[in-house]
C-alpha cells in the first residue's frame, strides 16, 4: 500500500479525530488541523506512540478567509506535500435564518464551503501532478433536502455533495480518489455547538463518530463517490429522492425543533 501524507481539518474531535486514527492505523503520515492546539498535540502524541507514524500539527481558524493560503504556505515551509485532503471541519446553527447571528452564519459559509473549496483548489494540483491521493469531503444527510431552522447548514452540505460529485468525475481518468461522506445524526461536539440538544432529529437515534468515520474511510479507499453512514440514513436518503421536496422540507422542519 502506498503511504500518503494526509491533512485532516477539524481533527481535534469527533469524526475528524476518528478519521485521523484510521489513516494512522494504516501507516499514513498525518497533518492535524484545528483551532485547539492542546487537543491536537494530544492526538499527535497518541498516533505517534500507537502507530509510529509521522504526525504534525497545524493550528488555524478556517473562519479566517486567508487561512487556506496561510496553511498552504506553512505546508510548503515544512516541505510537506499533502496527498490526501480530508475536509472535515464544519459547524451548524439551529434557529430561524432571520434570528440567528449574521456573522456566525457568514462564518458557517466560510468554513463549510469557502475554506473547503479553497484548500482543495490549492492542494489538488499537486495531487494530480503526483497522480496519487485524493479528497474526502464530509457533508451530511442534510445535503439531500432543504432544512428549515437550519437553512444555511443544509445548503452548505448540499453544495459540498454536488461539488464532490463533480470533482470525482473530473479526476476520473487519474489514480486519485474523491469521496463524500454523508453522516446522519452523530454523537460529537457538533450537537452542543449547534444548540441541538434535545431536537427531534437526535431523538431518532445517533451513530458514534467511530462508526461514521469507518464508513467514510472505507468509501475513500474504494473510491466510492457518496457514502451515507447507517442503514436508516441510507433508506431515508433514498426515500427522499422519491418524495416531493415540499414533503421532505416539512419533515426536516419538524425534526429541527
Amino acid at each position: 500500500m502506498v503511504k500518503h501524507t494526509v491533512l485532516v481539518t477539524g481533527a481535534s474531535s469527533g469524526i475528524g479525530m476518528e478519521l485521523a486514527r484510521l489513516f494512522a492505523k494504516e501507516g499514513h503520515s498525518l497533518v492535524l488541523l484545528a483551532r485547539g492546539r492542546r487537543a491536537l498535540d494530544a492526538l499527535a502524541h497518541e498516533l505517534q506512540t500507537q502507530h509510529n507514524v509521522s504526525t504534525q500539527v497545524l493550528e488555524a481558524d478556517l473562519c479566517d478567509r486567508l487561512a487556506p493560503i496561510k496553511i498552504a504556505q506553512e505546508l510548503s515551509g515544512r516541505n510537506l506535500h499533502v496527498d490526501v485532503l480530508v475536509n472535515n471541519a464544519g459547524f451548524g446553527l439551529l434557529g430561524p435564518h432571520a434570528e440567528l447571528d449574521t456573522q456566525r452564519q457568514l462564518d458557517m459559509l466560510q468554513v463549510n464551503i469557502v475554506a473547503l473549496v479553497h484548500l482543495t483548489r490549492l492542494l489538488l494540483p499537486g495531487m494530480l501532478a503526483r497522480n496519487t491521493g485524493g479528497v474526502l469531503n464530509v457533508a451530511s444527510t442534510a445535503a439531500f433536502q432543504a432544512g428549515p431552522n437550519m437553512a444555511i447548514y443544509y445548503a452548505t452540505k448540499a453544495f459540498v455533495l454536488s461539488y464532490t460529485e463533480a470533482l470525482h468525475e473530473e479526476v476520473g481518468k487519474t489514480q486519485l480518489h474523491v469521496s463524500c461522506l454523508c453522516p446522519g445524526p452523530t454523537h460529537t461536539g457538533f450537537v452542543a455547538a449547534a444548540g441541538m440538544e434535545g431536537v427531534g432529529l437526535f431523538k431518532l437515534g445517533a451513530q458514534t463518530a467511530q462508526d461514521v468515520a469507518h464508513v467514510g474511510f472505507t468509501a475513500f479507499q474504494n473510491n466510492r463517490t457518496i457514502a451515507i453512514s447507517g442503514f436508516k440514513n441510507t433508506a431515508l436518503a433514498i426515500l427522499g429522492k422519491f418524495s416531493p421536496r415540499y414533503v421532505t422540507r416539512k419533515i426536516a422542519q419538524a425534526l429541527n425543533r
